[in-house]
């Protein structure tokens, strides 16, 4: 019903920045938020950040909270996640997701392909 697709991925060096994008189509009515997750090889799938569309508020995680932004464009039902500062433990593919406001962090409904990031020292 909801279909996200993640862009802006890519390679660079440590200190740099990357913007990633996901735009979502479909039936996204009863998807509140949006946010987005990483994976790294050998973890666990890791909460990012999430925005609310209803409300002004959004959520990032201790591990990117002054380097990564989310900020999202309503008319184009897109959100964003600016990274800067970028370490290369930030390397992972990184996941568009969406979902009610209230489970956003913990259980999405929707997700998106991933795109990766490679940050290299």
């Amino acid at each position: 019903q909801v279909q996200l697709v993640e862009s802006g991925g890519g390679s660079v060096q440590a200190g740099g920045s990357l913007r990633l994008s996901c735009a979502a189509s479909g039936r996204t009515f009863n998807s509140n938020a949006m946010g987005w997750f990483r994976q790294a090889p050998g973890k666990e799938r890791e909460f990012v950040a999430a925005i609310s569309w209803i409300r002004d508020s959004t959520h990032t995680a201790a591990s990117v909270k002054g380097r990564f932004t989310i900020s999202r464009d309503n008319a184009k039902n897109t959100v964003y996640l600016q990274m800067n500062s970028l370490k290369p433990e930030d390397t992972a593919v990184y996941y568009c997701a969406a979902g009610g406001e209230g489970a956003i962090t913990r259980s999405p409904d929707y997700w998106g392909q991933g795109t990766q990031v490679t940050v290299s020292s």
